[in-house]
Formats: structure tokens, C-alpha cells, sequence
């Protein structure tokens, strides 16, 4: 299984974190998320590659890319630094943060609470925490995360996910539409356990399997936000077609 795969390639990575070093105040994704009026706020990811897609683009600057998408009109950026299977780098996040001044959403497979701390030290603002895989260790990552100073973002896929992402009290919630088990999108993902989440006050980012702006419009009624990268990566000129999502 894939995802096995990756867990394992994973934990060969895990290192002692870095002594913390003067940062800047961290950027807020909620409050990034909550303030954009009269468009839709979609969090624009960085990935050149994914085990269901293969290579989606040559690697470039991911500067120059943020800036591109920063013109663009997204709200967040999110950027994927696991290397093996999607093309990622640590020091993307530097390179991002460097460009432009939005908040940014480190994606990686966090299974260590060493990879908290090692998140902020990178430079990010906020951290994505798949319930998935920490499971009954979810409410201490979420903890460990606010204390690190970073948001996180927690990652659901099924229903008793959604309920451990409210019980661990984590602020922003992000529905994967995408079973990373199978691959499979299950379009209709978003829409099943959104409810319960916004009743609870959550902010919820719908994700994966958007494609263009019908998607955009179809998941509006059950989300707060939208994080998409393939679709963006794979355009030939991605701040055009982040103009469409962000105006759908």
C-alpha cells in the first residue's frame, strides 16, 4: 500500500529538531481564511508530484511560484515537503515564506512530535495533522502544535475522524475528499461530514479533487475555504487558473 510506503520513507527522515532561533511572529491561516470577502478563499498548494499523478511539473523556484500564486489572489499557500513521492523540500518553506508575506500550511506525514517543532523551525505558519494516521495521538499533536506556535490543520476523511478532529480541539478542519488508502476521490466526501463541523464552529477546508470552478461551486454551501494544487501546477499558467477558482 502506498501510504505504507510512505509512513516508512517517513520515519527515515525524522531528526532531532533544530535549537529554536529568533523567528518571526507566525501568520494566522484562520484569520487569512475568515477575512477574504466576495471571493473564495482557496488555499493554493506547491507539489511538483504525487503518487496518483506522477510528475505534475518540473521543479522550479517555489518563490516564483508563490508569486505567481500571491497575484493570483490566494488566501493561504500550502507546501508539501516530503521528497520521496512528492517532490518536496524542507527548505521550500524559506523559499515561500521569503516571497511573499501570506501564511503557509506545511504538508508532510507528521507521525513524530519531533516534526512540530522542526515545522516551525522551518519557517511555516501552520501544520496539517492527518487523523488518520496519528489517531489516538491526535489531541497531543494539536496541543503540541499550538504551543509550538503553529495552527493545525487537521486532516478527515471519514466520520469518526471528524469526531476526533473536534474532540482534539483543533480550530481549522480540512475534509480530504481523497481516501489516501485507495486514491480513490470520493466526490461527495465534503459534503457528508461538513455539517456537524460548522455547527461546531469549525473552520473547514475542502480538499483534493478540485479541478476547476464547477468544483469551486459545487462545495461552496459546505466549506469555508479550498485547498487545491494539482489542478494549479498542472495549468499552464497557474495564476490564470487560480483568477477562475478564486472568482468561481
Amino acid at each position: 500500500m502506498i501510504l505504507d510506503d510512505i509512513i516508512r520513507a517517513t520515519q527515515l527522515r525524522i531528526r532531532e529538531p533544530e535549537a529554536a532561533t529568533e523567528m518571526d511572529c507566525p501568520l494566522s491561516l484562520k484569520e487569512a481564511i475568515t477575512s477574504v470577502q466576495d471571493r473564495r478563499a482557496v488555499i493554493a498548494e506547491i507539489k511538483f508530484s504525487s503518487p496518483s499523478e506522477g510528475m505534475i511539473r518540473e521543479r522550479t523556484d517555489p518563490g516564483e511560484i508563490a508569486e505567481a500564486y500571491r497575484k493570483g489572489g490566494c488566501a493561504a499557500l500550502s507546501v508539501l515537503t516530503e521528497p520521496a513521492f512528492f517532490g518536496g523540500r524542507p527548505e521550500d518553506i524559506a523559499a515561500v515564506k521569503s516571497a511573499v508575506s501570506l501564511p503557509v500550511l506545511r504538508k508532510d506525514f507528521i507521525i513524530d512530535i519531533r516534526q512540530i517543532q522542526e515545522t516551525r523551525a522551518l519557517g511555516a505558519d501552520a501544520v496539517l495533522l492527518i487523523a488518520g494516521l496519528l489517531k489516538g495521538r491526535l489531541g497531543e499533536f494539536v496541543c503540541a502544535a499550538y504551543a509550538a506556535g503553529l495552527e493545525p490543520l487537521v486532516e478527515v476523511h471519514t466520520p469518526a475522524e471528524a469526531a476526533m478532529a473536534l474532540a482534539s480541539g483543533a480550530e481549522i478542519i480540512g475534509i480530504n475528499n481523497r481516501d489516501l488508502r485507495t486514491l480513490e476521490v470520493i466526490p461527495g466526501t465534503t459534503a457528508a461530514l461538513a455539517g456537524p463541523l460548522r455547527n461546531a464552529g469549525r473552520i473547514v477546508v475542502s480538499m483534493s479533487g478540485i479541478r476547476g470552478p464547477e468544483d469551486i461551486r459545487r462545495l461552496a454551501p459546505h466549506a469555508d475555504a479550498f485547498l487545491t494544487g494539482t489542478a494549479l501546477m498542472s495549468a499552464k499558467d497557474p495564476k490564470m487558473m487560480l483568477e477562475e477558482l478564486v472568482c468561481a
